[in-house]
């Protein structure tokens, strides 16, 4: 075999043992009992060291220096391979194994502390989650900034100047748009009754299934926080339900099967390799947070899915389609990130971006964060957290050492709203198949211009072949400003 040969094949087994570990953390937070968290912290810990060692294998080097790709596909996959290859060779093999040890006994922890309302309880395995990720970050940083080499994990390329950059800009409209609609006397009404989580559970399939979701190649279960997990053929999602709240459930479960559609999506040329899996983690959010919300809150869509609810739950005490696509995309200042408006929900996030940076940088303590994120929440919001559940315990992320996440939800925004530009342009009459339930053209659309690439083009790139502009904030903020100036009157 060429070296290039030798080297994906080696690569493609450590892929595998990768996906292996995923779902160890699947099985962690749907079916694992409780009392096997401190097993599982060990079993995470061995495989860690087992890919740790494969990532820096010093033929990995030899073979990289040897290769000879031909073609942009065999470029970039070496291109990829290296980076992994350098970025692993700067972090320790016990700092990292017992980095992944100490997360997966933290998310137990973070669980039960959720479950009591108690930060305290978690604090101290959060201080240890974040002294890891430091000293990891320290590791990858060299001479730059911590919270750069942690965002260079989800959003390659990406820095904290950018970001600030970005959402500077996208505040001032934000917080307009917000005080505009807290200042309109329409009233959107909400629903108010109970819905069996059998209906919900069974409407949550079909609209994954109307996404395009292959069940086949995947499973949908219940979680306390929702996630997708898995790539290639074995691609799983998670949902949860709230007795009076059911856009919970459903709106989770199509954001999840975006993420889901993203990875089943990927040329099965690239199983199994570094192209193999989504580009970036802000690409990954503009793929579930189009299919939730530009797609699955739509007037079009809401209209089909007005006559599902009612035919799986009966009167809904709404009058009309048109009602309930206002109640779908009611604005309403809670406390929950992923129950959030469309417009307050990037204020959600750069609550956190900003307390992490200071988490990381040193600027903010552990045991200080439930009092910052409570004073920081009343002056956004302007509403006082009532319990920790509602406030800094309602996101698993820090607890699983996600430090430098959460920006690319925001990111994530700005691509789809760059992308439903693109894709409405293309298909001016996509709501004629929408209010039959028919996603097909819009989830075809994406699956062409995004989805069947994998990672074979930088996210930047990615995103401009598939509008023909380079990414910015303005059709995320025209689109919000159109649809909830429309639903207000504004």
């Amino acid at each position: 075999m060429t070296a290039y040969e030798e080297l994906m094949g080696f690569q493609r087994e450590t892929e595998a043992l990768g996906q292996v570990m995923g779902r160890l953390s699947w099985d962690a937070e749907t079916m694992m009992p409780r009392g096997a968290a401190e097993q599982r912290a060990e079993e995470m810990g061995a495989m860690d060291g087992v890919l740790h060692a494969r990532r820096t294998d010093p033929r990995i080097g030899a073979w990289l220096e040897a290769a000879e790709p031909e073609g942009p596909v065999e470029t970039r996959q070496v291109a990829l391979i290296r980076r992994g290859y350098e970025r692993s060779q700067k972090i320790p093999a016990d700092l990292s194994a017992a980095l992944a040890r100490t997360r997966s006994l933290s998310h137990r922890v973070w669980a039960e502390a959720r479950e009591n309302d108690d930060f305290a309880l978690f604090a101290p395995k959060l201080t240890e989650v974040l002294a890891l990720t430091r000293e990891m970050a320290a590791c990858l940083a060299g001479d730059g900034p911590l919270y750069d080499a942690l965002l260079d994990s989800y959003e390659p390329d990406m820095s904290e100047a950018g970001l600030e950059a970005m959402f500077g800009a996208l505040r001032p409209r934000l917080v307009d748009l917000r005080d505009r609609i807290m200042g309109s006397d329409r009233v959107v009404p909400a629903l108010d009754r109970e819905f069996a989580e059998a209906g919900q559970l069974r409407l949550s399939s079909a609209l994954a299934r109307a996404f395009g979701y292959d069940e086949s190649h995947g499973r949908i279960d219940k979680a306390v926080h929702p996630f997708s997990s898995g790539s290639g053929l074995d691609v799983r999602i998670t949902t949860r339900t709230q007795p009076r709240d059911p856009f919970n459930c459903f709106y989770s479960t199509i954001h999840e099967v975006g993420h889901a559609c993203y990875e089943q999506g990927i040329s099965r040329d690239y199983l199994l390799t570094p192209l193999g899996r989504g580009v970036s983690m802000g690409v990954h959010e503009s793929q579930s947070r189009i299919y939730e919300n530009q797609i699955g809150r739509s007037r079009a869509f809401t209209g089909w899915l007005f006559g599902q609810m009612q035919a799986e739950f009966g009167d809904l005490g709404i009058a009309d389609a048109e009602t309930f696509y206002a109640t779908v995309n009611r604005f309403s200042s809670g406390y929950i990130r992923t129950e959030a408006d469309e417009v307050d929900y990037n204020l959600h996030v750069l609550l956190r971006f900003d307390l992490e940076r200071d988490l990381v940088a040193g600027r903010l303590y552990v045991d200080d964060l439930e009092a910052a994120w409570n004073e920081r929440f009343e002056k956004d919001f302007g509403v006082a957290v009532d319990k920790a559940s509602n406030g800094v315990l309602q996101d698993v992320h820090w607890s699983e050492g996600y430090f430098g996440y959460f920006p690319t939800y925001t990111l994530g925004n700005v691509y789809a709203g760059c992308l439903h530009a693109a894709l409405r342009a293309d298909l001016p009459d996509l709501d004629a198949a929408l209010a039959a339930g028919d996603t097909s053209p819009a989830t075809g659309w994406l699956g062409e211009k995004i989805h069947r690439h994998g990672g074979l083009m930088t996210q930047s790139d990615l995103i401009e072949a598939a509008t023909g502009k380079a990414p910015t904030e303005a059709p995320l903020l025209d689109y919000l400003d159109a649809k909830f100036g429309e639903i207000y009157g504004l």
